[in-house]
């Protein structure tokens, strides 16, 4: 059987469980999805979109940048997630939106040179300068709006 894990929005209006493991976990320095956030970084946790089942509510979406679409709470606004064309058959959430964060590391960081110059993470990470999947070029990319 496979490893459930759990996750919930600040007011607990969406849930969700994920099944199995995720492929990829990332730090992202993106100033897309800073603003998105509302934070000066983000972790991506990766899944497939059939391991991710909503169990309560219904997400509120939103789309900026093509090809992506976001979500989120539509009442307490939390991050849950997003998917995004340029990367077929992954959806990606937010480590805020997980109920154990501790459990997922990263294992590179996304959009390195997009970081803020006071953030300082002395680890042994890859540093990925944009996508660290391998994203559609006809999608655009975030450091070329």
């Amino acid at each position: 059987m496979d490893h459930i894990r759990r996750g919930h929005c600040f007011c607990g209006a969406i849930e969700a469980e994920m099944s199995g493991e995720p492929f990829w976990i990332c730090y992202d320095h993106d100033d897309d999805c800073r603003r998105a956030i509302g934070g000066p970084l983000t972790i991506w946790i990766g899944f497939r979109p059939a391991q991710v089942k909503l169990t309560k509510g219904e997400p509120k979406t939103f789309s900026r940048t093509q090809g992506v679409v976001r979500c989120f709470c539509g009442e307490c606004g939390t991050s849950i997630g997003y998917r995004d064309e340029g990367l077929p058959n992954e959806l990606y959430l937010s480590i805020g939106f997980m109920d154990a964060p501790e459990t997922f590391s990263p294992v590179a960081h996304a959009y390195w040179e997009l970081r803020l110059p006071f953030i300082a993470i002395e680890d042994s990470l890859p540093r990925i300068d944009t996508y660290s999947r391998p994203r559609d070029p006809d999608f655009g990319n975030p450091k070329d709006r």
